[in-house]
């Protein structure tokens, strides 16, 4: 268990240091949670920050359940063995996409004119305080692909044991300190695990 994110971010910038050569990279940071490991990544490799926001979509019985996610610049990504099994509509979708579009682009008017990179031939990281399903971070892959990124590497804390593989094939590689078979939800990792705000984003940033 970790004591907090920070705690979490230093850990995983030692691990990443042992497992890569390379140094020149970019850290993809997913909001909100993963600003603070970003941060913290960023900082010790001296690296370029850069915030992303990815807005889960809930299924419709059950919020918390993604079934999708969008980013930037009109990237979805649909859970489509959940959306058969649980049939949901089109309409469902549409309105569900339209209104985490909107989420998304509220925070990044908050956030805009912060850390603009250009992903293009460039090497990234991606970084968050864990991944349960991996559809946020998957939706975070599709965007850096579509931006051209050189490498697309994913770098968490704690993983599901049951979506590494179903995840790994998206990435370049992975790398986790922590691969876990009863996931119930990231918090469950951290002694302190508060909500992070958009003017905490900011102030990491700044």
């Amino acid at each position: 268990m970790f004591e907090n994110r920070e705690q979490a971010g230093m850990l995983l910038a030692l691990e990443i240091e042992k497992r890569l050569k390379e140094r020149d990279f970019v850290v993809v940071a997913v909001l909100r949670g993963g600003i603070v490991l970003g941060k913290v990544i960023a900082d010790y490799f001296e690296a370029p920050l850069a915030p992303l926001v990815i807005r889960k979509i809930g299924a419709p019985m059950e919020k918390e359940l993604a079934i999708g996610a969008v980013g930037p610049k009109r990237t979805i990504y649909w859970e489509k063995d959940l959306l058969e099994r649980l049939r949901v509509d089109n309409r469902y979708k549409r309105i569900g996409a339209k209104e985490k579009t909107s989420e998304l682009e509220e925070i990044e008017g908050k956030i805009k004119d912060k850390k603009i990179i250009d992903f293009a031939d460039k090497k990234t990281i991606v970084v968050d305080d864990g991944v349960a399903t991996g559809t946020t971070v998957i939706c975070a892959q599709k965007f850096l692909k579509k931006e051209k990124a050189k490498s697309i590497i994913l770098a968490v804390p704690v993983i599901a044991e049951d979506s590494f593989d179903s995840v790994s094939k998206y990435f370049d590689r992975i790398i986790t300190l922590n691969k876990v078979r009863n996931f119930y939800a990231v918090g469950q990792f951290y002694k302190d695990f508060p909500q992070i705000s958009n003017k905490e984003v900011l102030k990491i940033l700044n």
